[in-house]
């Protein structure tokens, strides 16, 4: 059975760092395109960084372009996200998600519009993270 556990979140002052992993298993990684979105209180969803696993390819939201970066290791499975420059509207819970291949047109159509109403794409339990002094 296909999972994703994330971990990594927590508190941070602004201007600081962290890294999100996401663990999966049941499956393997090689063949799937990677996301993160993030949902803050009160806002909906967004996507903030997604990854072809066909050709290479990123987008990153241009909130976060510059300071977020994705990553994967096909061979430990996991997938990352180094957050640096932390700002207080970094604010939210983030969740990674995972998608075949061949779902994907383009990343950022992937990653702006999502994938709501079809089951293509799975999902983790989502990592707090906070930005506050």
């Amino acid at each position: 059975q296909l999972q994703l556990v994330e971990s990594g979140g927590g508190l941070v002052q602004p201007g600081g760092s962290l890294r999100l992993s996401c663990a999966a298993s049941g499956f393997t990684l090689d063949y799937y395109s990677i996301g993160w979105f993030r949902q803050a209180p009160g806002k909906e969803r967004e996507g903030v960084s997604c990854s072809s696993g066909r050709d290479g390819s990123t987008y990153y939201a241009d909130s976060v372009k510059g300071r977020f970066t994705i990553s994967r290791d096909n061979a430990k499975n996991t997938v990352y996200l180094q957050m640096n420059s932390l700002r207080p509207e970094d604010t939210a819970v983030y969740y990674c998600t995972v998608v075949q291949n061949w779902v994907v047109t383009t990343v950022q159509a992937w990653c702006v519009r999502g994938l709501s109403g079809t089951t293509y794409d799975s999902w983790g339990q989502g990592t707090q993270v906070t930005v506050s002094s």
